[in-house]
């Protein structure tokens, strides 16, 4: 479960973003990757339908020709569902 700290966090930082030039599937891309390396972070990720909105980041990425950022995510996509498969047992 999310902390109500992380969360306020969270959309702190929304609110204050001045980074508009990164695309907003990238930016999904983007966090789904940096959340891999801590585990409240990831978990919050995918309680918040991250999974889902990775998947459309991906497949956004591909149709803008951004074959990097689509590999990344699929490189992520991957590592989350082994860390269901690991916690399934």
């Amino acid at each position: 479960m999310v902390s109500t700290t992380a969360v306020k966090r969270a959309l702190a930082a929304l609110a204050t973003r001045t980074d508009t030039a990164t695309c907003p599937a990238v930016a999904v891309i983007d966090e789904a990757d940096a959340a891999r390396t801590d585990l409240r972070r990831a978990a919050g990720f995918v309680d918040a339908g991250g999974l889902g909105r990775l998947s459309d980041a991906i497949a956004a990425a591909e149709r803008d020709g951004d074959d990097a950022a689509a590999e990344r995510g699929r490189e992520a996509l991957d590592a989350y569902r082994r860390f269901r498969a690991a916690a399934a047992g």
